[in-house]
């Protein structure tokens, strides 16, 4: 996809979640969200982390759930509505295209990403993690949560959001490689199908550096991909074709 259709992808996005942004705000918060936010914090104490970047932020319950917890929280999102339902909820907010990030280098100890970058074409997606690493402090952690378990892109035909969405899922090997090619690797878990058929993939990832970082969380970078799964190990896929009804936040 070149980078003009992406324009155009995020342009569709902009407007599919402008309209939605009070129906999504009203969504019933998952437990499963609610652990890997909890999850991804037990982390960021272990490494000391303060500051935090969302991308992607939605409506911002992640951020509130991450500021509420101590941690100094700055959102972005496409969507000027939905920044401004973080602004509500008192968040510090911008809105920002996660493919030109305007802080500084190494501005942040952390990045938090739910169900955000699947929105990003392949083709695109290693200028934004380029981006996630250049804002990372060295050492700094960063969340890649997505829904996935099979390799496939494009507008998703049946999406109920007009403009309908463009979706970008992958294997969690392919997520796993991808991610391993700029961050080391420190926890992947994977998540049993829901109702969209689709697996979630939840990775915590650090940023590398030259010198040797103490996260005081006794974490083992994963050389060789290995998986936490919840229920069986490798979960079985369940043919589907519902548009997920995907929160960034």
């Amino acid at each position: 996809m070149a980078i003009m259709e992406y324009e155009a992808v995020k342009r569709d996005l902009r407007r599919s979640y402008d309209a939605k942004a009070e129906a999504r705000a009203n969504m019933d918060d998952a437990p499963w969200k609610r652990s890997e936010r909890a999850r991804f914090a037990a982390h960021l104490r272990g490494a000391a982390a303060s500051r935090l970047l969302e991308i992607g932020a939605g409506h911002g319950v992640s951020g509130r759930h991450f500021a509420d917890a101590g941690f100094a929280v700055t959102c972005v999102d496409l969507a000027p509505e939905m920044v401004a339902r973080c602004r509500a909820a008192g968040l510090t907010a911008e809105v920002m295209d996660f493919r030109a990030l305007a802080f500084d280098d190494g501005a942040f100890d952390a990045v938090f990403g739910m169900n955000t970058l699947l929105h990003v074409p392949g083709t695109e997606l290693g200028v934004v993690l380029a981006e996630v690493e250049r804002v990372l402090a060295p050492g700094g952690l960063f969340y890649w949560g997505q829904y996935g378990g099979r390799d496939a892109e494009g507008v998703w035909a049946e999406d109920r959001y007009e403009p309908k969405r463009f979706f970008s899922l992958m294997t969690v090997e392919r997520i796993g490689a991808v991610a391993a090619e700029r961050f080391d690797v420190h926890e992947v878990l994977v998540r049993e199908p829901d109702y969209t058929g689709l697996e979630y993939h939840g990775l915590v990832l650090r940023r590398r550096c030259t010198g040797p970082v103490d996260d005081g969380g006794g974490d083992e970078v994963i050389t060789g991909l290995e998986f936490r799964a919840t229920g069986r190990q490798r979960p079985r896929r369940r043919p589907g074709n519902r548009s997920p009804e995907i929160e960034e936040e």
